[in-house]
């Protein structure tokens, strides 16, 4: 599928019509972290709205742009869900969330706070979505969504990177799940900051989305083990892999120490906790071989367990 499938105005219109509850995010530099990790970082926060995540405006855009009508069927680690149980709720729509039963269950609480209906099934989140596909298949009254092959959640998506342009970046670091984030980003960016390289960040756990990037085919593995719940995919998005391949110039790959010293290293410097998906791209800037001075990175959410709190 050609990038062109993400299309610059509509990236362009997301930015004008998502809910303002998701955009313009504080983009912040902080000192003592620039020092740490040895050059300037700047960290959009998405971690300030009412689903504590960036998928929001993915979610809202979907929404507002195809004027859907159908009840919602989707899987999700849990901040896919909360997004779209947030926008949908305004709309009077009902969504059908399937969580596997690793998921965590302050995100599932979470879902359920905002009116979804969550079915806990499956060993693993790709599980839970093969689970989601069939109860949607033959239901004409509803519609599966997923996260990396719609276009229109990229895109929405993509309006971090076109908050992330003017600061003419050297680089910007991205977790990757699914692969909408920074297939959209990338999108904005090639475009109207062809100087800034765009590199994705996986957990060590579960690399299958690197492994595809660099095969250019979508792949997957056996299991997934990572404390990066959001972004532990096993099974990767033939789409995403396609758009990911014409605009991220590396992927990197992070083990568990360096997620966990990522999330101190963000409690002691900025007094921020977030879930440990949202770190990887910290973690990742003990690698050296990133080019440039300046860089930023997305913080990506912060619906984590309280347990987490006690382990940093």
């Amino acid at each position: 599928m050609s990038i062109d499938t993400l299309r610059l105005d509509r990236i362009e219109a997301a930015s004008r019509i998502i809910n303002p509850i998701f955009r313009n995010t504080p983009q912040i530099c902080d000192e003592t972290l620039s020092r740490r990790v040895g050059r300037e970082t700047i960290l959009k926060l998405e971690t300030l709205n009412p689903i504590r995540s960036f998928k929001g405006r993915g979610a809202d855009f979907l929404l507002r742009d195809t004027e859907e009508t159908r009840a919602i069927v989707c899987a999700s680690a849990g901040n896919f869900g909360q997004g779209l149980a947030y926008v949908a709720r305004e709309r009077g729509l009902s969504v059908r969330v399937f969580a596997a039963k690793t998921a965590s269950p302050t995100k599932i609480a979470r879902m359920r706070e905002l009116g979804a209906r969550v079915v806990v099934e499956g060993a693993d989140f790709d599980s839970a979505k093969e689970a989601a596909r069939a109860y949607a298949e033959g239901r004409e009254e509803c519609v599966f969504v997923e996260d990396g092959r719609e276009p229109r959640i990229a895109e929405g998506a993509g309006t971090i990177g076109l908050e992330l342009a003017p600061l003419r970046l050297d680089a910007v670091l991205v977790p990757v799940g699914n692969g909408a984030l920074i297939s959209g980003i990338g999108r904005w960016l090639k475009s109207r900051s062809p100087q800034t390289r765009v590199i994705g960040v996986v957990p060590a756990g579960a690399p299958v989305m690197a492994h595809s990037w660099r095969s250019g085919a979508p792949l997957s593995t056996e299991t997934v083990r990572t404390s990066a719940d959001g972004i532990a995919v096993r099974v990767a998005v033939a789409e995403a892999v396609n758009w990911m391949g014409q605009v991220v110039d590396d992927m990197l790959v992070v083990d568990e120490k360096a997620i966990l010293d990522a999330l101190r290293l963000l409690r002691d410097c900025l007094g921020l906790i977030v879930e440990p998906s949202a770190a990887v791209g910290i973690a990742a800037l003990a690698d050296r071989s990133i080019p440039g001075g300046r860089v930023a990175t997305v913080l990506t959410g912060n619906n984590f367990d309280p347990e987490l709190v006690g382990s940093l």
